[in-house]
């Protein structure tokens, strides 16, 4: 299968996989208006203790006639409301101290509409959190941590809006990366050293400012307050103690009324490190990590999951490179390293901002991520097979 030019797949250089609009210029069909009011006064609804009483309030709206505008052309709309309900949903499940055992009708209907016609489960996801979830302050500045802002929010808040934004602003910056890794396909095609190894010290370089990006979470995001006030709200309801046999969805035919289990929203959703794992050839042993990302393949956006495929599919870059001469293998090397080197600062905020962190609740789990699997020796594993599979 060719590999197509990036917008293809709803990609951009200038914005990598993030949303090709930002998310305050979306306008939502006026019977969604008191869902959208609900969503912005999430904080204050959840600092009162109760916030299921408001939620189960709230009217539902035609979801199948916003999934109409699919037709015209309004992806933009489709994805803003799902997240305004996957944050409400989860506002709902996370937002008191008991877990219920299902979402009401007037919340998990048009979640499951929403996410049937974007084509991802019905539960917040990584596109949600931030690839669709941001805007900037200055709109003629760029995508940066210096003018960037979180829209949707639950609790709200320094900590929470600085986790996200790291996330938004490392998506931007990735975008060169993917450009690059399209043109080095070609360039492993046609047998071109030249361009390849000229790819390649550029993706190198691009490398260093996302590291230095992802190095400044602990700016602003303090361990503590992630681990127990931004933390709690994004888990899934699969493979959680606090949710054993999953949640059931009220008024959702196709259920049947048994309760359903899906992954938590999770970094892991990110798209970057797949998609250079399939461009260099990176291959991991198998493990319960191994097969949790395999699952959570399917949480990403459609067209994203195809670029990822269709790299992996049509990548020799790894064969080509070997076959060259020093030059060219040692630059390959440097940007597989980089992966790596992005991966243990993974690692490290995994330890300081959830190992460290005493546990209060069930649902806050040290030893499981929020998507739903035992990630610290797993993620020290993937590292490591990284940095082994220099050529």
């Amino acid at each position: 299968m060719p590999l197509h030019d990036l917008n293809r797949y709803g990609i951009s250089r200038e914005r990598g996989f993030l949303s090709d609009y930002e998310i305050d210029t979306v306008t939502l069909p006026d019977d969604f208006r008191e869902v959208e009011h609900a969503a912005d006064d999430l904080p204050a609804l959840l600092t009162s203790g109760r916030v299921r009483s408001w939620l189960e309030q709230l009217p539902t709206p035609d979801a199948g006639a916003l999934v109409d505008l699919v037709a015209l052309g309004e992806q933009a709309v489709l994805r803003t409301a799902m997240i305004r309900y996957s944050f409400l949903v989860h506002a709902y499940v996370w937002g008191e101290a008991t877990v219920p055992a299902a979402l009401p009708a007037n919340l998990a209907v048009p979640l499951v509409t929403l996410a049937d016609a974007i084509g991802i489960p019905p539960v917040l996801n990584y596109a949600g959190y931030v690839l669709d979830n941001w805007r900037r302050l200055d709109k003629a500045g760029p995508i940066a941590l210096d003018n960037i802002a979180m829209h949707q929010n639950f609790a709200g808040g320094q900590d929470e809006n600085w986790f996200v934004l790291v996330h938004v602003a490392i998506e931007a910056a990735a975008g060169e990366v993917l450009d690059l890794a399209v043109k080095l396909v070609r360039a492993a095609e046609e047998a071109d050293v030249t361009a390849a190894e000229l790819h390649l010290t550029r993706m190198n370089a691009v490398w260093d400012a996302i590291n230095a990006i992802f190095d400044r979470m602990p700016d602003r995001c303090d361990p503590y307050i992630y681990y127990s006030r931004v933390r709690p709200y994004i888990h899934g309801w699969k493979n959680n103690p606090a949710t054993p046999q999953g949640l059931v969805y009220e008024g959702v035919g196709k259920f049947r009324g048994k309760p359903q289990a899906f992954r938590g929203q999770t970094g892991s959703q990110s798209s970057i490190v797949p998609a250079m794992d399939a461009l260099f050839g990176v291959e991991h042993g198998q493990d319960e990590l191994r097969i949790f990302l395999a699952e959570l393949h399917h949480y990403r956006p459609p067209a994203h999951r195809r670029f990822i495929e269709d790299i992996g599919e049509t990548s020799r870059l790894r064969s080509f490179s070997r076959e060259q001469g020093p030059s060219l293998r040692e630059a390959f090397n440097a940007c597989v390293l980089q992966v790596a080197r992005f991966r243990t600062r993974h690692l490290e905020y995994a330890a300081s901002y959830i190992n460290r962190q005493a546990s209060t609740s069930p649902a806050n789990d040290t030893d499981v991520g929020t998507g739903g699997t035992p990630f610290m020796k797993y993620l020290k594993k993937h590292r490591d097979e990284s940095r082994a599979q220099l050529i």
